[in-house]
């Protein structure tokens, strides 16, 4: 088969690759749409994901296909069938395992990190990663329903109350899953910030009540024009030091403040215990998709989320270091193997 396999920082090689048959309770998916995450770019640059990436290894974590053989003891999926991957492996038997947090689990691993993933024409992961989609899902949706997972997760611990007013900051693919999320869990009012015009004009059409430009002055100054009382919610899905500090400085008192964005391994950001002390702030990070790719799954096979809106490139697999090149993106970039 034909894949794009990851050597190294800055290295992405097109090339050859052996079709790994399937094995006892594993399936082979016939890979038809990829996703390339934010995790996938740090990764490329030489950074660490969420877990340590060994290459040479083929990357993509976020995909999608067509199951097109199964090994003995398969039994809840069959050839033909449409399948989300959900990367996550977890090894069962530690305490996070066992305790019901297996997203901290101490030997974590991921298809699409420390396995061979998704950007090749074929994968074969166990049984237990794939989820069912109907067929009138299509392939590029069905290939962020891992995004979607993680925004799930990242949405139950931001703890939004009916009626709530919640302020989304940044509005890339990550930012527009989360607005409508915060829709779906009961937020009265969203406001979403974003310096990117394109970026801005997604948001309204995606249910964004506001939105406002962050440098056009300070956030706060726009948002007392809006006249929407205070932030119940802020979430922060950039991942930049100044973007997580306007979070925390813009939620209002009693507010949750939810660090949803991926920044460098070694970011700082100086925080005044002051402030958080005199508004009484939550602040809480979201990590992977705990239990969350089966409601994603479901989401995006009853249309309760739009995600074909927020596709902006598609590339074939041979052409994958442009896409891995491309400086600047208004949305999902998309393999297409």
């Amino acid at each position: 088969m034909k894949a794009a396999v990851f050597y190294g920082k800055g290295d992405i090689r097109y090339e050859e690759r052996e079709v790994k048959e399937p094995g006892f309770k594993e399936v082979m998916i016939h890979v038809k749409a990829a996703g390339i995450c934010g995790t996938d770019m740090h990764i490329y640059e030489g950074a660490k994901g969420a877990t340590e990436c060994q290459p040479p290894v083929v990357l993509g974590h976020e995909f999608a296909g067509e199951v097109c053989k199964v090994g003995e003891g398969v039994t809840r999926v069959k050839p033909g069938d449409m399948v989300t991957v959900d990367p996550s492996l977890m090894c069962e038997a530690c305490d996070p395992c066992r305790n019901g947090t297996p997203h901290f689990c101490e030997h974590y691993e991921a298809t699409g990190v420390n396995y061979d993933g998704g950007f090749a024409e074929y994968c074969t992961v166990l049984e237990k990663q794939v989820y069912c989609l109907p067929e009138d899902t299509s392939y590029e949706e069905a290939a962020m329903c891992e995004p979607v997972g993680c925004c799930v997760h990242g949405i139950r611990l931001a703890d939004i109350k009916m009626g709530d007013t919640v302020l989304v900051i940044g509005a890339g693919p990550i930012g527009c899953i989360m607005l409508q999320l915060a829709r779906l869990a009961g937020a009265g009012t969203v406001i979403v910030s974003e310096p990117m015009e394109s970026k801005r004009k997604m948001a309204l059409q995606l249910g964004a009540d506001y939105v406002v430009n962050p440098l056009d002055g300070a956030p706060e100054d726009a948002l007392k024009e809006l006249n929407v009382g205070k932030i119940h919610v802020a979430i922060e899905c950039v991942g930049r030091p100044e973007t997580m500090l306007d979070a925390i400085r813009l939620a209002g008192q009693g507010g949750m403040v939810l660090l949803f964005g991926l920044t460098e391994p070694d970011c700082e950001i100086p925080v005044k215990p002051f402030e958080l002390f005199s508004k009484e702030l939550t602040i809480r990070a979201s990590y992977v998709n705990p239990y969350s790719h089966g409601k994603a799954a479901d989401l995006i096979a009853k249309k309760k989320i739009r995600l074909k809106e927020l596709i902006s490139d598609r590339y074939e697999l041979k052409d994958i270091g442009k896409a891995f090149s491309q400086k600047q993106r208004n949305g999902k970039c998309i393999i297409i193997p």
